[in-house]
Formats: structure tokens, sequence, C-alpha cells
């Protein structure tokens, strides 16, 4: 078969990720690349590839088989709009949109248009992920009760200095990272259906949150608790702890999260087990059977774009889904209006 013609649009830092993995693709290849920068230039000379100043340039003279949208926030409606009107499937980067009500829109433009997009939420393609869901989807653990997560590193002086913007209301770590944590733990336990959190600045003492406590109801009756923060010395994150991103320091005997059953508990990314062998011997007074589940490590950006072919050649449907885009931003935005105003959110799908 034919490798997929994927094109690229943004040259930027999770841009050229994708070039990429689209590059050491035996499923497909990079096509082109969009962007109107003169830096950009170079990069497509270097990649070897054609470089357009639009899409619509790109739909007129070189249509590819699929896009990848790695544009910013802001111009994600506007792309992915463009994208369903040349019915050109797409990959489109989160979040999904800047806000809610946009999201809301690209919902229904791609219900009504049927053309395929893909959120790219990569960690949902994570082996650690689909290891662990499967577990808990076995009934490894019982019925589920808790989950314990924490999503806790500290972000250099340089990171705020380089772009200011990042101190100001509007970035802030609920805003710039919570909403992978939210996807990670829908995929494991179930729908969230409403939150609580206190925030806190104390630290930076920026106009916007540096650490936050987060409480969380799911749709099971599960309840979970997740602290954040980008100001404490901690290697308490998935970017620490999976390996799966070689930029930063792993540290194999930490965990991120702590899902706990009726008959056991799971702590990932180390997949340790402690689960009760018999429902008559479960008791704090009775020994665990302690295990490590075995798993697989593999770069989940490879895993997307090989999913992302799928879906362009009609193989597969979307694994993260404009609505599933559209809920996580819906969580996260709960999120910071639960620490702003000190209320119960209701996030339930429905609401």
């Amino acid at each position: 078969m034919e490798k997929t013609r994927i094109a690229v649009a943004g040259a930027g830092y999770i841009g050229l990720a994708h070039m990429a993995v689209a590059q050491q693709s035996d499923m497909c290849t990079l096509s082109a690349i969009v962007d109107p920068s003169p830096a950009a230039e170079a990069i497509a000379a270097k990649q070897g590839v054609p470089l357009y100043r639009s899409l619509d340039e790109l739909f007129e003279k070189d249509r590819p088989d699929g896009v990848i949208l790695a544009t910013p926030n802001q111009l994600h409606l506007e792309h992915t709009l463009t994208c369903l009107q040349a019915r050109v499937p797409t990959l489109l980067e989160k979040p999904v949109t800047p806000t809610v009500a946009e999201a809301e829109k690209l919902a229904k433009e791609v219900d009504r248009t049927g053309v395929k997009v893909l959120i790219g939420h990569h960690r949902a393609h994570s082996p650690i992920m689909a290891r662990a869901k499967q577990l808990i989807d076995e009934g490894r653990l019982g019925k589920l009760v808790a989950v314990m997560g924490s999503a806790v590193f500290f972000k250099p002086d340089h990171y705020f200095a380089d772009a200011p913007w990042r101190r100001q209301p509007g970035a802030g770590p609920i805003l710039l990272n919570m909403i992978h944590e939210v996807h990670n733990l829908r995929m494991l336990c179930g729908d969230i259906v409403a939150v609580q959190a206190f925030s806190s600045r104390a630290t930076r003492g920026f106009p916007v949150e540096d650490t936050v406590s987060i409480n969380l109801r799911f749709a099971s009756g599960a309840l979970g608790s997740f602290m954040l923060s980008d100001t404490a010395a901690s290697a308490r994150s998935w970017e620490q702890t999976s390996q799966e991103n070689k930029a930063y320091p792993t540290y194999p005997d930490e965990d991120c999260y702590v899902i706990a059953g009726t008959f056991g508990s799971l702590s990932v990314p180390t997949m340790r087990m402690k689960t009760y062998g018999k429902a008559e011997d479960r008791s704090w007074w009775k020994p665990f059977e302690t295990s490590v589940a075995d798993m697989t490590r593999d770069d989940p950006l490879k895993l997307q774009i090989e999913h992302f072919t799928r879906v362009i050649r009609g193989e597969a449907e979307p694994l993260v889904s404009v609505r599933d885009g559209l809920q996580n931003l819906r969580i996260t935005e709960a999120i910071a209006e639960a620490a702003n105003t000190g209320s119960i959110v209701d996030t339930s799908p429905a609401h």
C-alpha cells in the first residue's frame, strides 16, 4: 500500500515533532508544510517538502490525504472548518479550541459534514494508559472507589521570562497543563460529573495560580483528588514518571496516579498492584498480594500518527473525538471556575 500523504500546518515545537514521526513512519509520509512565517522556509527545505502559506493554497495545489493542525489555539476553529469544507481528515492538536462555545460549534460541524477529526491528546495512545485501562476494565481492582493524582513539578524562572503571558490570567497550570490530566482520568475512571478546587498564587505571586487542589466526582460514584503545581520541586508528574518524553529526566520509583477499588489498587505508571485474592480475605489486617503488571513502552506520538493514518484510510474511528476534546475543555474550564468561585461546578456531559 502506498504511504498516506499527510501535511503539517504549523512549524512550531509540536509541529516539528509531528513532522519527525511522519518522516519515520512506515504508514505515512510528510507531503507538505503550511506556515506563513519566514522561518518555515528553512524547515521545509530541511524536510524536503513544499511549503504553502495557507491551507487554501495547499488544497488548491497539493491536496494531501490528511492534515495535522499544529497551529496556534486561536486559529483551531478557523483552520478546522477550512479542512472540513475541503473534506480532508484532520488531526487537531489539543485544546480542541480556546473556548467551550467554539468547541461546541466545531462539534456540530463535524457531525454535519461527517469528516473525520482526531483530537491530539497523544497520551490516549500511550501503551501505559492502554494497559492501565485494560486492568481496570477487567475488574482487577473491583468497583472503583477513589483515584489520587498529581502533576507536581517546577517550571524555571526563564519559562515565564521567555513568555510573559504565562504569568497572566489565561495561562497558569489549570489551563496549560490540567487538560492532559483530565483526559487521562476520564480514560481510566470514566466521566467526571462535578469538580471543586482551591487555588493559590502564594509562591510566585503572579496574577495567575501556581498551585491547585482539585476534588472530582465521577459518574460511577468514585471520587478523586488531584494536586497540581508548577512551582513544587517534585517528580510526581506524567512527564517525569512515564519515560515517554525524552526531554524530561524520569524517576522509575515515582507514580502520578493511584486508582483504588474494592479489591485492590493500581499505581501508574509503575503498574504496581496490591490486591486481595479472595473476597472474604479483604481487610486492612490482611496482607495484599503484590505484583507488577507487565506492559510495553512506545512513543505515543508515533502511535497517534499511525492511528490517524488508519482513520484517514477508513480503517478506524478517531480514538479521541471532537466531543471528547470538548468535554476535556469543559472540565478544565470548570476547574478554573470552581477555583475562582469556591463553588461545586457540574460537568456532566449532558450539562
